[in-house]
This record gives C-alpha cells, sequence and structure tokens, in this order.
C-alpha cells in the first residue's frame, strides 16, 4: 500500500524549510530528498529564491488565527501551486495521486506538496495545528501532529525551559 505523500511529511518539510532556510540550491535539493520528494530536475537559483517567497507566504497562513483568514491565504497558494488530481506511476513504483504537473520544476513541486499537504493537515487535524512556539525568545514555527492537538511549543527544550520559569516565578523569594 502506498501512502499518500501530501500531509505530515511536507509540512514537516515547510518547517524545517522555514527554521533553517537553505543556503543555496544544492542544500534545497538534499534536504527535499531527504524528506522523500522527488524532484522533476535539478534545482537551480531561481528555483531556491522562488520557495524562499513562498514559504515567506506560507508563514502568513501559520501566523493567521482566524480559521477564515487562514483559510483564505491557504486557498491562494493552492490555487497557484497546485492542480486537479491525476493518477501517475512517474517513479515506477506505485500509482499514486499527484495534485501538481508532472513537468513542474523543483520550486513548483515543493510549493505543490507544501500547499496540499499543509490543507490536508489543516483539514484532517483542525485549522488551529499551525503555530508559533509560545516561548516568548523562540517563536519558532512548529506544526501540531500531536494526539490532542494541544502543542504550544515548538520543542521539549522550549516547553522545559517555560515551565521552568513559570515554576520559579511562583517561588517566594
Amino acid at each position: 500500500m502506498r501512502l499518500n505523500p501530501y500531509g505530515e511529511d511536507p509540512v514537516r518539510l515547510a518547517v524545517d524549510l522555514i527554521g533553517a532556510p537553505p543556503r543555496d540550491p544544492t542544500e534545497l535539493s538534499e534536504r527535499c530528498a531527504r524528506a522523500g520528494v522527488a524532484l522533476n530536475g535539478p534545482c537551480g537559483q531561481a528555483d531556491l529564491d522562488e520557495v524562499r517567497r513562498f514559504l515567506e507566504r506560507w508563514r502568513q497562513v501559520v501566523d493567521t488565527r482566524e480559521d477564515t483568514e487562514r483559510a483564505r491565504l491557504l486557498n491562494t497558494l493552492l490555487a497557484e501551486s497546485s492542480s486537479y488530481p491525476r493518477l501517475t506511476d512517474h517513479l515506477g513504483d506505485g500509482w499514486h495521486i499527484h495534485y501538481r504537473d508532472d513537468r513542474l520544476g523543483a520550486a513548483g513541486v515543493v510549493k505543490a506538496l507544501i500547499s496540499v499537504g499543509t490543507a490536508v493537515h489543516l483539514t484532517g487535524r483542525g485549522m488551529h495545528r499551525l503555530g508559533r512556539c509560545a516561548l516568548e525568545e523562540c517563536r519558532a514555527v512548529f506544526a501540531d501532529f500531536t494526539r490532542g492537538g494541544r502543542q504550544r511549543y515548538c520543542s521539549p527544550v522550549c516547553a522545559n525551559r517555560d515551565a521552568v520559569r513559570r515554576h520559579r516565578a511562583r517561588r517566594p523569594g
């Protein structure tokens, strides 16, 4: 059975690319490969620049707290980067669904995967499942994949740091 590649993995890729932006096209290609993204060809500087611009717009989806506005922003990204669903066996390893044209360059593939993956993530798990770390000095972007859907921090390190701070603030002095 082949799992749908749109969902958790592309959202994790987006969070990763925002948290540590790739320095050059080779790094973008390598990180996409590690995330299981099969690019249709080489990644050049224009692809990297386009992905960076896209991620800034995706960050707006994260930073918007109101569901209707989040959906509007994401719908715009979907309209610009995805297409009608189609069956494909482009890798020769089994048929699956793509929500993108098979002739897209590297940036187009990344944009389509992240847009559709984000839509699948939010509609399947909850529109609130993207956010910023609650630790004021961090504020890193995160996607909530927890079972309960109440994640507030980007990592256990930040959650622990904030818990220690709150504990120390409650102690008499």
